[in-house]
């Protein structure tokens, strides 16, 4: 594997991951045109110009410290709307989510303050260390820590109710036998949510070369096994998959 994957998973993320923030919207949201100006070198005003080999590549130019602040923004909440998302996602008090490519936290921490016993997983050192302070100086409770590497989830038989993967598809590679290895760690009854943005130009995420279209997708899980329910409509630069 590529060692400039350190701090991401072929993932997330998406911690992602994951969350970035560009230029100014047509809508007009300040939150995000201000962000945009600011901040030009990491998923920003270059999306077409860009000549990163892999998404990895492109997200390994910034630190863990400039990823870390722009995870956690005001800027990401305003697209991402958490709130949203996790009213999709239902009851999730009791149940066992595991949180890949979970990054600085940004939605282990909202998930464990709903209920969920999270486990939140990554690749990278940095982002476990981060995470771990964070956990510990908040004293915040139902989150598990694991360090998980490139290939594998790192999931036990029938381990968790929820696999939860936001910004973070668009980093993996060997989907097919990756997402298999997934669905052996969801329980029965279980299901796998996939957050990750459209193959278009927004002013948010990755380039459009970095991103996969929604098809290729649709089509990568179902090979996996699972069947899909599509959600296009709840996030502005975002699609949603349910899938069991």
């Amino acid at each position: 594997m590529n060692k400039t994957k350190h701090i991401f998973l072929a993932a997330s993320l998406a911690v992602s991951f994951m969350a970035c923030k560009e230029h100014n919207e047509k809508s007009g949201n300040q939150d995000i045109n201000h962000d945009a100006k600011q901040d030009k070198n990491h998923h920003g005003n270059h999306h077409n110009s860009d000549t990163s080999k892999t998404a990895n590549d492109y997200m390994h130019r910034s630190t863990t410290e400039d990823l870390i602040e722009r995870f956690e923004s005001p800027e990401r909440d305003a697209y991402q709307k958490p709130e949203k998302v996790l009213e999709y996602l239902g009851d999730i008090k009791g149940k066992t989510i595991m949180d890949i490519g979970a990054g600085s936290g940004y939605f282990s921490v909202k998930l464990a303050e709903k209920g969920a016993k999270v486990i939140a997983a990554d690749v990278s050192d940095e982002f476990q260390e981060a995470l771990k302070k964070r956990v510990e100086d908040n004293n915040l409770e139902n989150i598990e820590l694991r360090k998980i590497p490139y290939d594998s989830p790192g999931l036990q038989d029938n381990e968790v109710d929820m696999v939860l993967i936001v910004n973070t598809y668009h980093h993996i590679e060997n989907r097919i036998d990756y997402f298999s290895k997934v669905k052996n760690g969801i329980k029965s009854d279980g299901e796998l949510v996939i957050i990750d943005y459209f193959k278009k130009e927004i002013p948010v995420g990755p380039p459009v070369n970095h991103k996969i279209d929604l098809e290729t997708v649709r089509s990568e899980l179902e090979k996996a096994g699972y069947t899909l329910d599509v959600n296009v409509d709840l996030l502005p630069y975002q699609f949603i998959i349910k899938a069991k």
